[in-house]
């Protein structure tokens, strides 16, 4: 009983390390990660959701497949999932859908981004993704951080398309682009696109999503599971 007991008192302590800390607990052995923390394939999960994980191959600023995505799946959680679903049938009710080109971000892939924007000679996408914008200032303007909200689990990108051809919508500018026209609120896209991105802003609030003001394509789950976790497990 004493060996017991203090078996117990160990998993406790560990427990409480584990709820304070912001980074990823470990896995048991043998065990999917995403099982582990509740982490669902949004793909599967919501019907019609069109996935275009754009990390997973080499159309994105880095041009190449960026560590940890080793899959091109949509994971989530379940919160999320839930919330997303919501927004998916409320816009196939307007004759349209939801595409995502990124999910759950592992750290590792943060990292890699980080260590990419350190290069000054690696801009081979500069004209695609931050034509405006010296490589340099990229930290100093947020468009790359040592910490994503993606790798909490419950903040995705995503734009619409129109459900009979299958196109994506008109944004305004693409996904991506490290630029004020990507701002939600820009004054330099059509009519139509403006309101296309305030049609999406305000879908996504409505199922408890938090735009961000400089991206109009990414959004956070309000009430997320792991605000204060890190994972790293590879998308897989």
């Amino acid at each position: 009983m004493r060996l017991a007991a203090a078996t117990l008192a160990m998993l406790a302590a560990a427990a409480a390390c584990t709820s304070a800390s912001t980074t990823e607990p470990a896995a048991p052995a043998g065990v999917i990660a995403r099982d582990v923390y509740a982490f669902d394939d949004a793909g599967a999960a919501i019907p019609g959701l069109v996935v275009e994980m754009r990390y997973f191959g080499s159309e994105n600023f880095v041009g190449r497949p960026i560590a940890g995505y080793e899959a091109p799946i949509c994971l989530l959680t379940r919160e999320a999932v839930k919330s997303l679903a919501a927004v998916q049938e409320r816009l196939n009710s307007l004759g349209l859908g939801l595409k995502v080109y990124d999910c759950y971000r592992p750290k590792r892939a943060v990292d890699d981004f980080a260590a990419w924007a350190r290069d000054p000679k690696d801009q081979g996408r500069k004209a695609d993704y931050y034509p405006a914008i010296d490589k340099s200032k990229l930290f100093d303007l947020g468009y790359i951080a040592e910490r994503s909200g993606h790798s909490r689990g419950s903040t995705l990108d995503v734009t619409m398309i129109n459900l009979r051809s299958g196109a994506e919508v008109d944004m305004g500018s693409p996904y991506d682009l490290f630029d004020p026209i990507s701002w939600p609120a820009s004054t330099a896209i059509s009519n139509a696109a403006r309101a296309n991105r305030m049609l999406l802003q305000d879908t996504m609030i409505k199922a408890s999503f938090r735009p961000l003001k400089e991206e109009w394509w990414h959004f956070t789950l309000n009430d997320e599971p792991y605000p204060e976790t890190y994972f790293d497990f590879v998308v897989r």
